[in-house]
């Protein structure tokens, strides 16, 4: 996932795909505690995508203005 493409999704999607990251990262940490992973580097790349979410959605909520 790209961080051009996390900017354009909404507030929703942002929280959709968050969860769905989560849940794939629990499932891959299971994995990997036996064994049985495959692809070792998407460990990395859903830490990353979770990462870039959790700072799109910090940078709108600093942007938006406090009422």
């Amino acid at each position: 996932m790209k961080a051009s493409e996390v900017t354009q999704m909404t507030d929703d999607q942002l929280k959709d795909e968050l969860l769905k990251l989560k849940k794939e990262q629990f499932n891959l940490r299971f994995q990997k505690a036996s064994g049985q992973i495959d692809n070792t580097a998407r460990v990395r790349q859903v830490r990353r995508d979770i990462a870039r979410i959790k700072t799109a959605q910090r940078s709108r909520a600093v942007a938006a203005p406090a009422n």
